[in-house]
Formats: structure tokens, C-alpha cells, sequence
């Protein structure tokens, strides 16, 4: 492995699934884009349910859009679509409390 150089970066491209996380390292040109780092990951072809039109991609946890240029050992992130809106996820588990339980009496 060579080290890099004053025209390449080396990033990380992450798909994570329930069951596995992949994680490919790629060299990119200096002026990268997050879209040249997903290509160069091969992901696409290795998981055809991604769908860029519809997966939110990110770098280091921040949303980002695929023409966002790359710095050094970056971290693209390659989201799957929520199975549940975050919100309504609360509100399924505070009824299930409730009827587990019964609900909250009153103090005096």
C-alpha cells in the first residue's frame, strides 16, 4: 500500500444493514465528490436496492449532497430510508406502555 500523495485523498464509503456494515476504502483525485467515492466503492452494484434518488447520503453523520467535494479521510455514508417516522416510533411505544401499565393516575 503506498501512501498518499499532494493529488490523491483516501476516504471511507459505508453502507450499513441490520445484519452487516460494509465498509470500502477508495483513493480519489483531489476535488472528489461524494458521488466519485460512492462509484469508486462499487456498492451500487453490489447492493441494488440503493437508489440515490431516494438513499440521503451524508459525510461524518452531516447530510451532504453528492457533488460535495471531499477532504482526507472523510466518511461517506450511504442511509437507508427510515422504516418508521421517528415520531410516530414514540408514539407506538408510548401506547404500548400505556396498555401494558394502564394509564398514569393523578396525584392529589
Amino acid at each position: 500500500m503506498h501512501s498518499p500523495t499532494d493529488t490523491e485523498l483516501n476516504v471511507e464509503v459505508v453502507y450499513a444493514l441490520p445484519e452487516q456494515q460494509r465498509v470500502v476504502r477508495v483513493s480519489l483525485p483531489t476535488g472528489a465528490c461524494v458521488i466519485d467515492a460512492i462509484r469508486a466503492s462499487r456498492l451500487l452494484s453490489e447492493f441494488p436496492e440503493i437508489d440515490l434518488a431516494v438513499n440521503v447520503v451524508g459525510v461524518w453523520g452531516r447530510v451532504a449532497g453528492l457533488e460535495q467535494t471531499l477532504r482526507a479521510r472523510d466518511r461517506v455514508e450511504i442511509y437507508r430510508p427510515l422504516a418508521v417516522d421517528p415520531k410516530q416510533a414514540r408514539v407506538y411505544r408510548a401506547q404500548s406502555v400505556t396498555q401494558q401499565t394502564g394509564p398514569k393516575k393523578k396525584r392529589c
